[in-house]
């Protein structure tokens, strides 16, 4: 990476419809454009978790406009440091990434009173993340 280059994030869980998509919504709002950020889900879902997007309304963050994309090895590949959240041996590996795995509880099927303590510590976690990366 060049210093005029933005450094580059990919967030993955399996459905991509709650913890990556949280992750990648804070990443983009608190990096204001200096991160470029993606998010994939190594089995995607139809849709966003409802409880996850009101969560993240209550942060002032809209992902209603956001569908789960499926994990590409081209994403991987594009991105610096890759960042996966329970989904296992389905994330491809290239050699020279950063590779983090972040233990959360899955949102799937949670109401928000479940959902925003995940919420909380996903924040909690990308700012530590975008502050390595300034």
């Amino acid at each position: 990476m060049t210093s005029n280059e933005r450094p580059s994030v990919l967030f993955v869980c399996v459905h991509n419809a709650g913890r990556s998509q949280m992750a990648a919504a804070y990443a983009h709002h608190l990096s204001r454009g200096r991160v470029e950020v993606r998010s994939a889900g190594s089995a995607p879902a139809n849709s966003v978790n409802p409880a996850v997007r009101d969560a993240m309304l209550e942060e002032g963050i809209d992902i209603s406009a956001e569908q789960p994309k499926l994990l590409t090895a081209d994403a991987v590949e594009a991105s610096d440091v890759v960042i996966t959240m329970g989904c296992g041996d389905s994330c491809p590996y290239f050699p020279g990434k950063r590779y983090l795995d972040w233990t959360l509880d899955d949102p799937a099927g949670q109401g928000i009173e479940a959902v925003r303590p995940i919420r909380d510590e996903i924040k909690r976690r990308v700012s530590e993340l975008l502050d390595e990366l300034r």
